[in-house]
């Protein structure tokens, strides 16, 4: 009796340490693979089952592939989820946002796996990494298609990735086909100034796949940065093409675009005055970032510039 007594307090140091195991040990159980990303290398589950998200582009990237989030970050506070994007996200819970994410509301949600960038959320890294096996991409927006690759491997979907990426490039040429000859100019109007996007922003690249050419101005031929050049109501004629495509970021945002696209100077632009200048969703052209804001955009130029093909 004795023994069996020893043998068993023995044993209860073990049981309780094992117990007060650390949260990532506990999901490193089961078959994993070995993921290189930004931050080195990780072990991440053979099909994660519940994921939080930390930036606007995995969102598109997780309901591309089929899935659900159980946690995003989001780009403002109390944002509604991207509304291009459906239903999809309607059990997603709001973890903080892109600069900050709250590290306590993504330990409640017991993830098995964090897809982030480390372009934001660097300094969140190794906190992130104890709560769960952690991935991040390197850059957001010019990378977006490498990032979409990435973030599918860790999702165990990276064949149906290039399956999706291949399509959409496909796509993109078969409708650019028809309006090689038309110039298409991107506006977005922000809180405090107006930007003419180039060819590595997000809808740039897109325009760029489907070989659709854009105002030389609007090339930023002597910028390092390609993203985008900033207007004002003065030399808002850059803005000028056969096709202007122009958004909003917010509600002041709005208010700048009304005033701007009120006034006269804009009025005498000639997509304007012909008709072809086209307020398109702000969080398909600049945020959505993934294929299926892609194949959005596509929608878009097809629609819009098909008239002036003919």
């Amino acid at each position: 009796m004795r023994l069996r007594l020893a043998a068993i307090a023995a044993v209860l140091p073990l049981l309780a340490l094992a117990s007060c195991g650390t949260t990532t040990s506990s999901q490193e159980a089961g078959p994993t693979r070995t993921v290189k990303h930004a931050m080195g290398e990780t072990k991440v589950p053979m099909a994660p089952k519940r994921v939080v998200v930390l930036d606007t582009d995995k969102l598109d990237t997780m309901v591309t592939l089929g899935l659900a989030p159980v946690g995003a970050a989001q780009a403002q506070e109390n944002q509604k989820w991207p509304a291009y994007l459906g239903s999809a996200l309607s059990a997603t819970k709001a973890v903080g946002t892109l600069q900050a994410p709250n590290i306590e509301a993504i330990i409640a949600l017991k993830p098995d796996l964090i897809l982030g960038s480390k372009f934001r959320q660097q300094a969140f890294y190794d906190k992130l990494s104890k709560i769960a096996p952690t991935v991040f991409t390197e850059k957001v927006g010019i990378t977006w298609k490498e990032n979409f690759l990435l973030d599918a491997e860790a999702l165990g979907k990276k064949d149906q990735a290039q399956q999706l990426l291949s399509a959409y490039e496909t796509r993109a040429e078969e409708v650019g086909a028809k309006f090689s000859k038309v110039k298409v100019s991107i506006v977005r109007f922000m809180p405090t100034e107006i930007r003419m996007y180039g060819p590595e922003s997000f809808s740039g690249i897109v325009v760029g796949d489907a070989g659709i050419p854009r105002p030389e101005v609007q090339m930023l031929a002597e910028q390092q940065d390609k993203r985008f050049g900033k207007l004002s109501q003065e030399n808002i004629a850059q803005a000028d093409g056969d096709a202007i495509f122009y958004s909003a970021y917010g509600e002041a945002a709005a208010k700048s675009q009304a005033e701007v696209t009120g006034g006269p100077l804009w009025k005498k632009l000639k997509a304007v005055e012909s008709g072809n200048a086209h307020n398109v969703d702000d969080e398909i052209w600049m945020l959505g970032i993934g294929v299926t804001a892609a194949g959005k955009i596509l929608d878009d130029l097809q629609k819009y510039l098909t008239p002036l093909a003919s």
